[in-house]
């Protein structure tokens, strides 16, 4: 990549230094620690003196972080805050928040909504937490693989990929307590009975996770809320109590 402007496949042309900033940003959110001018520079294809000047703006506008002595730069929480914003226009987020926020108090559990950004991550897009003092905690913008405990198996059972391709995806997450694929992709019938899936201590050892899934109108599910506690607090009546408490989050229209 270089500092001129650049084109799309249909020839509209866009703005070079807005295209060549934005790439910095994303390549300083995949670095795993500060680097200095010369290596983003030489990575990107960039002039030396633009990518310096790229890198200063973004300090300036807290986007980006720079370390004196090191010499380094970094991505900004502020990129965070924009994010947020983004997120909290979803009208699925407002809709949704008073529910999360009213079951995690009620069973004193953690309340997350995911939403799928592909095929095989799913994105914390907001989280309700329960008063006590041992609590499971999420951060905002977290990505998980799709097809992991609870909200895992709701997305498999209404997922259109073949079966093949589940089990690839699958293969890829990391279980705390494995379980054969065959297994647990036959049990996924039983969740599309049910409405909901639970998962007890596959995904993390001693958790319990309570999950549905939200379409969005066209019969594809794009949402998940589930519920994260230790499983050692959650008994028989409570898990019921649980799921059925969150099986209308399923019906509820976010358009």
């Amino acid at each position: 990549m270089n500092g001129a402007p650049m084109t799309d496949a249909s020839n509209e042309k866009l703005v070079g230094a807005l295209v060549n900033g934005v790439a910095v940003l994303r390549y300083l959110q995949k670095a795993k620690a500060g680097v200095r001018v010369t290596q983003v520079a030489r990575d990107l294809g960039l002039n030396p003196s633009t990518c310096f000047n790229l890198l200063r703006t973004l300090v300036h506008e807290g986007l980006a972080g720079f370390d004196p002595i090191s010499k380094t730069y970094v991505i900004s929480i502020g990129v965070v805050s924009l994010a947020r914003g983004a997120l909290d226009r979803e009208n699925h987020i407002r809709v949704l928040h008073p529910e999360l926020q009213r079951i995690a108090l009620k069973f004193d559990v953690a309340m997350n909504l995911w939403q799928a950004v592909d095929n095989n991550r799913v994105l914390l897009v907001d989280r309700a937490e329960p008063v006590s003092a041992v609590q499971i905690s999420m951060r905002i913008g977290q990505r998980l693989p799709m097809f992991v405990g609870a909200l895992g198996r709701c997305f498999a059972a209404q997922s259109p990929l073949p079966k093949s391709e589940i089990e690839h995806l699958f293969k890829q997450a990391r279980l705390a307590r494995p379980i054969e694929f065959e297994n647990w992709y036959n049990n996924l019938q039983e969740t599309r009975d049910r409405g909901f899936a639970v998962d007890e201590g596959n995904f993390s050892i001693g958790i319990t996770t309570v999950a549905v899934t939200i379409e969005n109108g066209i019969n594809a599910p794009f949402l998940a809320v589930s519920a994260i506690g230790i499983s050692a607090q959650i008994d028989a009546e409570k898990l019921k109590g649980l799921s059925q408490e969150m099986l209308p989050l399923s019906k509820m229209s976010t358009q």
